[in-house]
């Protein structure tokens, strides 16, 4: 078995930091969604930033919403570009869905990753 990425969600902007939270990530609900990623899935981030690099879990926010919850708020600043990654455990790589985001964390656009993408 190998380890593969399995979707990501590309250049999504904080909005929101709360020390105070117990942990995790909040994640526009749509943007979860488009990505195949699940409510409460283990997760990677990445801030584009600073370099720091975490693994959390995603749970669904509102609109436009990528805020940095519990320790997480302590690893970005808000507006800082950052990536969230998944991965599974496979033979063979099957694809994943990447979702761009624009600065407001809309979607920009959607690609998906395929054996033959380059």
């Amino acid at each position: 078995m190998k380890t593969f990425v399995a979707s990501k969600i590309h250049n999504i902007h904080v909005t929101h930091k709360s020390v105070e939270y117990v942990g995790s990530i909040g994640v526009d609900s749509v943007l979860l969604e488009e990505s195949g990623i699940d409510p409460y899935e283990q997760v990677h981030v990445i801030n584009l930033h600073n370099g720091e690099r975490w693994v959390t879990y995603a749970i669904p926010a509102d609109k436009g919403v990528f805020s940095l919850n519990g320790g997480s708020a302590r690893l970005g600043e808000l507006g800082d570009p950052c990536v969230i990654l998944t991965y599974e455990q496979t033979r063979q790589f099957s694809g994943a869905m990447v979702v761009y985001c624009t600065q407001q964390n809309d979607i920009e656009h959607l690609l998906r990753y395929t054996d033959e993408s380059t």
